[in-house]
């Protein structure tokens, strides 16, 4: 990992002087017929003249190397940084109804886009029983992710209703009596809430729950089926509001811009010692298991949905003629384009050629110059190549299951699973720092420094409370043996947007912490019920 670092960081730099070897090599070919340079006949190299990435590109290279040649960031202003998006809430045993199998949750938001794309969500089941934990990483903007990171918890709490519930909502709704809520949102006071399409939201919102009872249904919605009843039935309605409420065109968050954008998402609905997580896309869900002897050890509870899982890439193959076999996934992208095979939105590539072309040409203002040509895919024959139905995995949790690390893309880019579980393990039991040196010779003095130095790193790695803070500390700056190079994480948050998009992702992290109290008591009721 410490190797595609330096690989990454290494390709940052080659941009930058390949576009000032091509800044160069125009300014050579300015000379006269004598071959002499004439400096009053240089122009002035205009930023029109290059493409805006590369103006971008140019200015933000000075502006970095201006900064690298002042002095480095403070810790108290990188703590400034990493802790600007942090939150943490304790829930004591209790989740607002029952004795709850989660102790607390640390989340955090590092973004490198402007504005970030990923969106997190953490809510309690008011009218059911659970927790929902999500992570969204949006793509083509962040229309879609704050929709969906807004929207599909509410989708899952009312699948999960019975009949009964669904009623007396409905009859409150229709005769304008308060209704009580479904869910309590635990939310930081950055995260963004749009109320462009509120109205518009809660309508089809009712009109889901509308179905639901007329289907009459009174038995209770098995979790996984809700899961994904919940994620195909969202995406369905922000499909429909594209085709028929265009809203206003100048809002970033029309029904269009939504649907016209994606997002992958990763939900985790915890009840009891039941977790399932619904999975769309390359976000992870990771277990974080104590062994016996007290080492870590990672359980991944996901699959990313990309041309790297050979089960999912047969089951796109699968679904279109062989015919195009070839051109389907290209270039390890759903039709040269798209990574994940599983998203929200992206119209693009689940619309009929014949909508896209109706709906752009009849809201073109929408619209970039460029984007109307580019609408279509490449070999768009069979649509829909893009699937919104979640992966939903069940996993029992036990006493040596102690969190769970809910992360977009951003973090594993960065780190290993296995790595992500003993940083947080060790930043928990403070093992790290208390393990003995074996196998290696020291004078005294050299002890006497070791001790020191192992006392401070001890001291900085409490300077973190949230665990979801201390991750994206080390994703960012560590130096490849445990511990957190300050140098290297100055310079990675130094970067400006341009090229902090080149180098990372937006990181959206939350870590569930487990109860183990509660977690071994239901074990052992379960056993005992077993016999």
């Amino acid at each position: 990992m410490q190797i595609l670092r330096n690989i990454q960081y290494c390709g940052l730099q080659r941009a930058i002087r390949q576009w000032r070897s091509a800044r160069d090599i125009r300014l050579a070919k300015l000379v006269t017929s004598n071959g002499r340079l004439c400096h009053s006949t240089v122009p002035t190299v205009s930023m029109a003249a290059v493409s805006p990435t590369m103006a971008g590109l140019l200015s933000s290279s000075r502006m970095y190397r201006a900064n690298t040649q002042t002095d480095q960031m403070s810790p108290s202003q990188i703590n400034h940084i990493l802790n600007a998006n942090e939150y943490s809430l304790s829930f004591n045993g209790y989740d607002g109804r029952n004795v709850s199998s989660v102790l607390r949750f640390d989340s955090n938001l590092l973004a490198s886009n402007s504005p970030s794309e990923d969106r997190r969500s953490v809510a309690t089941c008011l009218q059911s029983r659970g927790m929902l934990f999500g992570v969204f990483d949006g793509h083509a903007g962040h229309a879609c992710a704050q929709a969906v990171s807004e929207r599909l918890f509410y989708y899952i709490a009312v699948s999960l209703l019975p009949l009964k519930v669904l009623v007396d909502i409905e009859e409150a709704v229709e005769n304008d009596r308060p209704v009580f809520p479904m869910l309590q949102w635990h939310k930081h006071p950055n995260d963004y809430v749009s109320t462009d399409a509120g109205k518009l939201y809660f309508n089809s919102l009712r009109t889901y729950w509308q179905e639901l009872i007329d289907l009459e249904e009174d038995e209770h919605m098995d979790i996984e089926f809700a899961l994904v009843n919940a994620f195909k039935r969202l995406d369905n309605d922000i499909s429909l509001e594209a085709q028929v409420d265009f809203g206003d065109p100048y809002s970033h968050f029309t029904p269009l811009r939504v649907a016209l954008s994606g997002c992958t998402a990763c939900v985790v609905h915890v009840d009891g010692s039941d977790l399932h997580v619904a999975n769309l896309g390359d976000s992870r869900a990771v277990l974080g298991v104590q062994g016996k002897d007290g080492s870590w050890s990672a359980l991944t509870i996901t699959n990313d949905h990309n041309a790297q899982n050979a089960d999912e890439l047969q089951r796109v193959w699968s679904e279109h003629p062989a015919s195009e076999r070839k051109n389907v996934v290209k270039h390890d992208r759903l039709l040269g384009l798209l990574l994940p095979f599983r998203a929200f939105g992206d119209i693009r590539f689940k619309w009929s050629s014949e909508l896209l072309s109706h709906v752009c040409e009849a809201r073109s203002e929408m619209l970039p110059a460029n984007e109307h040509a580019k609408m279509l895919p490449p070999n768009y024959r069979t649509p829909p190549y893009l699937i919104a139905e979640p992966e939903v995995t069940h996993h029992k949790l036990r006493p040596q299951d102690k969190f769970l690390v809910l992360a977009t893309d951003g973090l594993w880019e960065q780190m290993h699973r296995q790595t992500v579980v003993e940083v947080i393990g060790d930043h928990l039991t403070g093992m790290h720092w208390q393990k003995p040196l074996t196998g290696l010779s020291f004078t005294l003095g050299q002890m006497q420094r070791l001790l020191l130095e192992r006392k401070a790193r001890a001291l900085r790695a409490l300077e973190d409370e949230n665990s979801a803070t201390h991750l994206i500390r080390h994703a960012l700056g560590s130096d490849g043996f445990g511990s957190v190079e300050h140098r290297r994480l100055s310079k990675t948050l130094s970067f400006p947007p341009e090229l902090a998009r080149m180098y990372r992702d937006d990181i959206t992290i939350i870590v569930i912490h487990l109860n183990s109290s509660v977690i071994e008591a239901n074990h052992k009721a379960s056993v005992t019920e077993g016999a």
